[in-house]
């Protein structure tokens, strides 16, 4: 049986290794503002992952989507929480987000099953 999260992050390090390596100055560039964007300020990184969650599900992108949901994982989020801010974003977005809402549920479930 394949692991959705295991999977998604090996190919996610696959090509950021392959993107970075082209040595583009632009994409690094990219990659270096989204890791300090998320980084602890005057918003702790936990909410600024939401934040994240709340754009990527409104723009549509399950990549993003699964990224921002293992962090929120990894920073303590509660499903509640998650599940709250998903609200948040499929009223924002309306019921197109639907199908993402979906599958962040999904995920979700994953991260919670690799971890018991």
């Amino acid at each position: 049986m394949s692991n959705p999260v295991e999977e998604f992050n090996d190919y996610r390090q696959k090509m950021n290794e392959k993107l970075l390596a082209d040595n583009n100055k632009i994409i690094k560039r990219i990659f270096n503002l989204d890791t300090n964007a998320y980084a602890a300020g005057a918003l702790d990184v936990k909410t600024k992952e939401l934040l994240g969650l709340v754009a990527s599900a409104v723009l549509r992108c399950d990549d993003c989507v699964k990224y921002h949901l293992e962090t929120c994982f990894k920073e303590g989020a509660t499903k509640e929480e998650v599940m709250e801010t998903m609200g948040i974003a499929t009223l924002v977005g309306g019921t197109i987000v639907v199908p993402h809402l979906r599958r962040a549920y999904e995920f979700w479930e994953a991260l919670e099953a690799q971890e018991g």
